[in-house]
């Protein structure tokens, strides 16, 4: 295909990549999206997700949001697919600089990748609201099963939160402005699996000032014709070849 053609040529000739992911990256991975057919916002529930994943809802009923978030949320058996595994690859070969995700799940860094900025935070780190006692996603999942609600240990009432961007909360300050200085350094962006409709992070991609924009996503998005190269299809698939 002449996509595929271009595409490679691009990555053979650029030295400063970087990727900026969204749920479709995981998808592949059997962890759902929220836009899909198939994804958390077409479910029924109680409360629409994007209620049950805000800070309020998470302060006000605490019990709801942990069953919502143990249940529909987390994957802790989830595996890197062929585009973890081919992002990581092209980081080790000095190529891919940074990989900007808005996922939370944590498997660009289980395939390999190393500098990887998670807009959203992930669901691998916790911690005490009071103390700020860390504690890995094994025992938040042993707490909610026992409890409910993963409490700390140290201090008596003092819920676990997950360090996780909940709506109507910011993101970090820091890791926003790291995204950037890559962003602005790429000599090549590759967009992948997400719809581009969630801002801030979204608009991120307006600092990349350079003739490489690649977009693969399954479904066409607000930003193709902005692409010099767009591909509607599978990433994994996509990026296969460079594992």
């Amino acid at each position: 295909m002449k996509e595929n053609k271009q595409r490679t040529e691009w990555i053979e000739e650029s030295n400063y990549i970087v990727f900026f992911g969204g749920a479709g990256v995981s998808t592949e991975s059997g962890i759902p999206d929220f836009r899909s057919v198939d994804g958390l916002y077409n479910q029924q529930y109680k409360y629409p997700p994007e209620t049950m994943l805000s800070h309020s809802f998470f302060m006000r009923e605490p019990e709801e949001f942990f069953r919502f978030y143990n249940n529909k949320v987390l994957a802790p058996d989830a595996e890197p697919n062929n585009a973890h595994k081919a992002l990581a690859s092209l980081e080790k070969k000095g190529k891919l600089k940074a990989v900007i995700t808005q996922n939370i799940d944590g498997l660009h860094q289980k395939a390999g990748s190393e500098e990887v900025l998670e807009l959203h935070g992930s669901v691998l780190r916790n911690y005490c609201m009071k103390c700020g006692r860390s504690y890995d996603l094994d025992e938040v999942m042993a707490k909610i099963e026992k409890d409910g609600v993963p409490y700390c240990d140290d201090c008596k009432g003092a819920m676990i939160k997950p360090d996780v961007v909940l709506y109507e909360e910011g993101l970090n300050q820091s890791i926003l402005s790291r995204s950037v200085e890559h962003l602005s350094k790429a000599d090549m962006l590759i967009i992948g699996g997400t719809s581009l409709v969630v801002y801030p992070a979204a608009g991120l991609i307006d600092y990349y000032h350079g003739n490489k924009l690649v977009l693969i996503n399954r479904d066409a998005t607000s930003r193709d014709s902005a692409a010099n190269l767009v591909i509607h299809d599978s990433i994994g698939e996509v990026l296969e070849p460079y594992i």
